[in-house]
């Protein structure tokens, strides 16, 4: 999503600077199905073993689209490395580098954020939480949604799907109660 928010910006801007983490990895051919399904596959298999996911772009790598493709070819992929610090007005690298910006658009992607859980001690060695399906492991009521695998919006919709029929089968609910289960949580 940040570099289909830098196109966009880049229509618009005087000037943009890309940069990020780790020098990205673009995909060129065709993505269908099958590929899909085995970059799921990789992630799932991470938080299966108790490690934290990776993000399934990180599996699957950037698409190589035709509007991505023109703005490389303008020098608007042309991507810096994280920057040390934020100035107040810009940003500095430790090599003495600095880049004047009005506007920084901080995109985090697919991260996992479950501090928050730690009271619940689902982590594993590893420093993920394992899970199948959406199910946490370590304790079967707590379902993470979006999480490794389902950190995608075709893998959230089946698993938010999955997850519903599990906790409803978790509080024996029937055809009846389905839509009046008590007693859920839904945190985001």
């Amino acid at each position: 999503s940040g570099v289909q928010h830098l196109l966009e910006i880049a229509e618009v801007a005087a000037e943009t600077t890309w940069v990020t983490r780790r020098p990205p990895v673009f995909r060129e051919g065709p993505f269908g199905e099958v590929q899909g399904r085995a970059a799921v596959a990789l992630v799932e298999e991470r938080v299966r073993r108790g490690l934290p996911p990776q993000s399934v772009v990180s599996v699957t790598g950037l698409p190589m689209t035709e509007a991505m493709a023109r703005a490389r070819e303008k020098g608007i992929l042309d991507r810096l490395p994280m920057f040390e610090r934020i100035t107040p007005d810009g940003v500095a690298w430790a090599d003495g580098r600095h880049v004047e910006a009005d506007t920084i658009l901080w995109a985090t992607g697919f991260r996992a954020a479950i501090d928050h859980l730690a009271p619940l001690r689902l982590r594993e060695r590893g420093g993920g939480i394992a899970v199948e399906g959406t199910r946490a492991v370590r304790d079967p009521r707590v379902h993470l949604v979006g999480y490794g695998p389902s950190a995608s919006t075709v893998g959230a919709n089946r698993a938010g799907r999955a997850a519903v029929h599990e906790i409803q089968e978790l509080l024996g609910a029937t055809d009846d109660t389905r839509r009046s289960a008590e007693k859920v949580a839904v945190g985001r």
